[in-house]
């Protein structure tokens, strides 16, 4: 049993949040999940009356974190884990796609997470121990035609994930970017947010991939309760990676992009090299 171990999930109403959170009670985690409405939060705590504490938090709401956090740590603490998964994606052609959506995708997907992060750091550092999971996406390493703000997102959760592992580490706080592939959530279906077409010089290379992506939705390799059990075995490991990737399908298109990025590296050495020297 795991009833000393806290979760605080950022997102639970539904995909990897709701099955981390089922899975994680289930093993005998107390789980303190964010939902956004009444309803929500009702219904999680339905889900075990003992161990599950809802709280209402929209992730953009950034003056409301550290009050929420500071009530959840009175009233729960102390939390051992955070896992920032509260998140959406943003389908839309590069050209099409407006300034806005750019910001709301940047605001739920990074700064929501960023500031869930700061707000717990403080108690972490004084405990001098803790373990931040920021779900990515395999997006965060490869790309797609039509998901720029998405897999922008993603990238700059990575690389503020792997640059949080290097300064944690001296306090004991752990930090690890956990990086699914395509799995079966709501994800590309009700969840993703689709900017409309209208430039027709897009037509013929981005609307096959936008309907096969609508038909792929709920067929999905990925099964979010293995996901959940291996995001578990990660938070029970002494020693967790700083990046998982999850899902077959991550792992052969992420080691591709890698293989192609270390091949052109070698191809255009000499030219990288020629910028040393002192004139």
């Amino acid at each position: 049993m795991n009833a000393e171990k806290t979760l605080f999930i950022t997102g639970v109403s539904s995909g990897f949040g709701l099955a981390l959170a089922k899975e994680a009670l289930a093993q005998g985690y107390q789980v303190i999940g964010t939902v956004r409405s009444e309803s929500a939060l009702a219904a999680f705590a339905a889900l075990s009356p003992e161990r599950a504490h809802g709280v209402i938090l929209d992730v953009t709401q950034f003056d409301a974190i550290d009050a929420v956090i500071a009530e959840v740590e009175h009233r729960h603490g102390p939390v051992d884990v955070l896992v920032n998964n509260a998140g959406y994606g943003h389908e839309g052609i590069f050209e099409e796609s407006s300034l806005a959506e750019m910001r709301r995708q940047f605001d739920v997907n990074v700064f929501g997470a960023v500031a869930v992060t700061k707000a717990f750091l403080p108690y972490f550092r004084q405990r001098r121990k803790g373990h931040i999971l920021n779900i990515t996406s395999m997006g965060g390493y490869i790309t797609m035609p039509g998901i720029a703000y998405y897999c922008g997102s993603k990238f700059a959760l990575e690389g503020i994930s792997d640059t949080l592992n290097k300064e944690l580490a001296p306090f004991g706080i752990l930090v690890t970017a956990v990086a699914p592939g395509s799995f079966r959530t709501d994800w590309a279906g009700r969840s993703m947010q689709r900017t409309p077409r209208s430039i027709s010089d897009y037509d013929a290379s981005f609307d096959p991939v936008r309907k096969a992506r609508e038909e792929k939705s709920g067929q999905q390799l990925g099964d979010p309760q293995k996901a959940a059990c291996a995001i578990l075995k990660a938070i029970a490991s002494p020693n967790p990676p700083a990046h998982l990737l999850l899902g077959s399908d991550a792992l052969t298109l992420v080691r591709d992009k890698l293989r192609q990025m270390l091949e052109s590296i070698e191809q255009w050495e000499a030219l990288s090299c020629s910028t040393d020297g002192w004139g």
